[in-house]
């Protein structure tokens, strides 16, 4: 028992002997430069990933810095704008303290204009019925019209004001120009179809639709007088009214002014 003992620990010795020998002669049989390569390529292969690591990072901080930069200059946009605004808004205050100003002053400016208006309407129409009696209807029914735009609620005052001027406007409009129009004498019971022709307020005559008949409105009597010796002047004025021919010198009758005592 003993000698196969010795025999078997013999025999395993040799064969981790041989084991040994073929270790050291494998790894003495290894390529330096193979091995050299190897790590060379392992080296770069890491310093490429930190290269791309560190490339990211770059990147990243790129971008935040861009970021920072766009977000201070939104910032600095949005406090111009904000000043701008509180300029605004300060002018926008001051301009409803003043409005609220104005109303107050419209209110009291009202209270006074209204009373005026009134008394300029009853002033013209007192003057249209004391003045030469050309065109009444006409006029008459823009004197009614004013009356009764002055007691509605939905018309400015400054539009009734600017009416009432314009009435005033047209009024004087007509003591410088020269008319012709067709209308009926109302003279005693009798109403005749004549024509009419008004030089300002200085004259107003009238003929007949047949020409036979001519004559004027005497101031001084308010009436109208029949006078034929007119009939040529009235004709002439006609024509130069109705742009039938060019102004000429014309013989009308005119209100004499009354001589003033000392």
């Amino acid at each position: 028992m003993n000698q196969r003992y010795v025999r078997r620990a013999t025999t395993l010795a040799a064969v981790a002997f041989a084991a040994a020998v073929a270790g050291v002669a494998t790894k003495a049989s290894a390529d330096p430069i193979e091995v050299a390569t190897n790590e060379q390529v392992a080296a770069d292969k890491s310093a490429a990933a930190a290269q791309d690591r560190i490339n990211q990072l770059s990147d990243e901080a790129q971008a935040m810095l861009v970021k920072y930069r766009q977000a201070l200059a939104d910032a600095e946009s949005f406090k111009k704008y904000d000043d701008q605004l509180s300029v605004q808004v300060a002018s926008q205050g001051a301009e409803i303290a003043n409005i609220r100003h104005q109303l107050d002053e419209i209110e009291v400016t009202a209270r006074d204009v209204l009373p005026l208006m009134v008394k300029m309407v009853d002033t013209l129409d007192k003057f249209i019925a004391l003045d030469v009696p050309f065109l009444l209807d006409e006029r008459t029914k823009r004197v009614a019209g004013l009356k009764a735009m002055l007691s509605r609620s939905d018309v400015s005052i400054s539009e009734k004001y600017r009416r009432i001027l314009e009435a005033y406007q047209i009024e004087m409009e007509y003591g410088r120009t020269l008319d012709a129009y067709d209308g009926k004498l109302d003279a005693g019971k009798e109403s005749k179809n004549v024509e009419f022709v008004r030089l300002g307020r200085i004259t107003l005559m009238y003929r007949t639709l047949d020409g036979k008949e001519a004559g004027y409105w005497d101031a001084d009597t308010k009436a109208w007088v029949q006078h034929n010796s007119y009939a040529s002047a009235v004709r002439a004025a006609l024509h130069v009214a109705k742009k039938q021919g060019a102004p000429d010198l014309m013989l009308v009758p005119v209100h004499a002014p009354e001589k003033v005592k000392p």
